[in-house]
């Protein structure tokens, strides 16, 4: 198995072409940080913060990585008022939103970042494909730029400089027990439905959590939003009086906020349909259990991940951090975050990490000729398997909105509150 090698054999991967490390030579570079004792602080969501990484980033860089793992709401609250808390945020572009105006992050210069060109275009143009439409909500390229070093505001244009550099994204969707089921599911208004009473769950965390509430209000044909990414008050109260009333009927066996409760209801079957993650859907089903990430007619809700620096973050320690970044970027990661479901923001670089099988799988939609397995080597799926929902240009291209933060946001997250409280 060449799960963590390219498939031409073991290679270095080119470094930041400046800095110290760069100087050193190539081969040079773990020494080079090892020697310097350089340790980088991650804060992020649970998502992406694999000791596995950590590890590799270690031997490949010398670099140390202390990674904390967090939901999303607390690593939001940690970057905007805990800002020497964290050197790299590794956080989701709707987080973005809230964090960037504190000033706790600072722009980062792509003519560093040496696979900028091959980055997808969904972070940079907003666009999967030339034709391709760009979904509501906050799509990760309209807070993806500003206009220089010291840029506060946002930018329509890849101006050099970026707030966050992209790692990964997915198109999620509601995740089902097919065995416990029993029937096919194909719109996201069953999580309402009440033959799932008791074994309905959602995520408690506002932001997302109401984005597949709208998905689910314009699947059951109650209301179409013109925006789902930036409601009304008047959407917003009707959204939660439409869940509060299926809430108080017993519809949800339990509110989730880390992908390891709702693999745990997924899991023991007390939950058989519910908002997940591709993390979730992958830890269930290596336990031996079906679990699917089910494809629905409506569409996808959306997100984008990336890599922020600390505001506060300078010399060695800054340029580590690029060193990293750009590790980061040039395959290994990539290829052990799609085996989980994701796709790569560089997946030209990513597809050198996994077999010519795995890529197929996970990217091209191709029935799979082999083992597929997790980034932990647990076996997923036997010959002959297709993953849900088909190839990236299908997933991705089927997305109806992204994870977003309104210009209603605290009004929203009061009446998210009262609606858990209810």
């Amino acid at each position: 198995m060449t799960l963590y090698t390219k498939r031409n054999g073991l290679s270095r991967r080119t470094l930041l072409k400046t800095g110290v490390a760069a100087a050193a030579g190539t081969l040079a570079a773990p020494m080079v940080w090892a020697q310097s004792n350089i340790v980088l602080r991650q804060a992020g969501t649970g998502v992406s913060a694999f000791n596995e990484i950590a590890a590799k980033a270690k031997e490949d860089l010398g670099i140390t990585m202390e990674m904390t793992a967090l939901d999303s709401d607390s690593v939001t609250q940690r970057v905007a008022t805990q800002p020497d808390s964290f050197d790299i945020a590794d956080i989701e572009y709707w987080i973005c939103k809230k964090v960037w105006p504190t000033g706790n992050l600072q722009a980062m210069d792509t003519s560093k970042i040496t696979n900028y060109d091959k980055i997808a275009g969904t972070f940079r143009s907003g666009k999967l494909t030339p034709t391709s439409e760009i979904a509501q909500g906050t799509a990760p390229h309209t807070v993806g730029f500003v206009e220089g070093a010291d840029g506060k505001e946002f930018v329509d244009n890849e101006s050099g400089w970026m707030t966050l550099i992209p790692t990964i994204y997915n198109a999620d969707t509601l995740g089902i027990r097919p065995d416990l089921i029993g029937r096919p599911i194909n719109n996201w208004s069953e999580l309402l439905n009440p033959e799932f009473k008791g074994k309905a769950s959602i995520l408690d965390i506002s932001s997302i959590g109401i984005m597949d509430m709208a998905m689910v209000v314009e699947s059951m044909g109650e209301y179409k939003y013109p925006d789902k990414g930036n409601m009304t008050r008047e959407e917003i109260d009707l959204t939660m009086a439409i869940f509060t009333e299926a809430k108080k009927n017993g519809q949800f066996r339990a509110f989730w906020k880390s992908f390891d409760e709702s693999v745990n209801l997924m899991a023991s079957g007390e939950v058989v349909i519910q908002s997940m993650w591709s993390p979730a859907i992958t830890a269930v089903r290596a336990q031996g259990i079906p679990c699917v990430y089910q494809p629905l007619e409506e569409g996808y809700r959306s997100w984008g991940g990336g890599m922020g620096l600390a505001a506060s973050l300078e010399g060695a320690k800054l340029d580590a951090a690029y060193e990293y970044i750009n590790w980061y970027l040039s395959g290994w990661v990539g290829g052990f975050l799609m085996r989980q479901g994701y796709y790569s923001a560089v997946p030209e670089t990513s597809k050198e990490f996994m077999t010519e099988d795995e890529w197929g799988y996970w990217y091209e939609g191709k029935e799979s000729k082999g083992e597929i397995v997790s980034p932990q080597g647990t076996v997923l799926e036997g010959p002959g398997a297709v993953r849900d929902g088909g190839s990236f240009l299908d997933r991705m291209g089927a997305v109806a909105c992204w994870n977003s933060v309104m210009d209603e946001n605290q009004y929203m997250v009061r009446k998210w509150n009262e609606f858990i409280a209810a």
